[in-house]
């Protein structure tokens, strides 16, 4: 395989972008690309690791001392992980150290741009039922988004390239749950979506545990791995020996 480059955590090989400008394919990156944190989340060389349903600035400490690359805070308040915004402060000493991205479940624009315009998030996850005409205020204000998916067939992602999100993140199909069940989809489905848009970067979601995460990132290769049960005590209290194991497994 002449174009490939030899991925450092597994040695599995996979087609190369041609690189443009930052070491991206040309509109590889829609939104936000000023945040170098975003652009190393999303870069296809390597597989990212989020951890998602942060509620405590200890816990995101200890995440960025052990150079996990991102963290998600849920601010859906039916989630058992929920942030307040107005208890979500902290958020802002963490600029620069690890990508903070704020989870958002049917909401209307204005609470995730508010957040965004005070440098509390790097990035917007709509993580419910939106459509693509739903995004166009973040895409208006040239917001990074990532739009999230609940995967059950491969008809519910025929929409997902119309959101013109930074990237997709494919979890399993949860009616008002809205992830975070520790389901595990059908990973062929996120395989071939990937393989059929290769511009638009896939962030894998849904019962991914530190004993399945190698298999997962080795089978899909996805721009990142998104964890939220798989790596915690109790809803929104972070295991870090599971983290740790995440890491190994990616061998970070």
């Amino acid at each position: 395989m002449d174009d490939a480059d030899i991925f450092p955590w597994n040695g599995l090989k996979a087609p190369r972008p041609k690189l443009g400008l930052r070491g991206f394919k040309p509109g590889f990156l829609r939104y936000g690309a000023a945040v170098p944190q975003l652009e190393r989340f999303l870069d296809p060389s390597f597989v990212s690791l989020k951890i998602c349903g942060v509620t405590s600035r200890d816990d995101a400490d200890q995440l960025v001392a052990m150079g996990v690359d991102a963290l998600g805070v849920n601010f859906w308040p039916k989630s058992k992980r929920y942030l307040a915004a107005e208890d979500a402060a902290w958020l802002k000493n963490l600029a620069g150290k690890i990508l903070r991205i704020g989870v958002f479940v049917n909401e209307s624009s204005e609470l995730p741009l508010r957040l965004y315009q005070d440098r509390l998030l790097d990035a917007i996850q709509l993580h419910g039922d939106e459509v693509p005409e739903d995004a166009s205020p973040f895409r208006a204000a040239d917001v990074p988004f990532i739009k999230a998916i609940g995967v059950k067939t491969r008809a519910d992602l025929e929409r997902a390239t119309e959101f013109g999100a930074s990237a997709v993140l494919l979890d399993a199909h949860a009616p008002g749950v809205y992830g975070g069940t520790g389901e595990v989809f059908d990973w062929k489905v996120a395989t071939e979506f990937r393989e059929q848009h290769p511009e638009l970067p896939v962030i894998l979601a849904g019962g991914i545990v530190p004993e399945n995460a190698a298999l997962a990132a080795a089978s899909v290769l996805p721009a990142a791995l998104d964890i939220a049960s798989g790596a915690e005590i109790s809803p929104g209290v972070k295991d870090f020996q599971k983290v740790a194991a995440f890491l190994t497994a990616l061998r970070r």
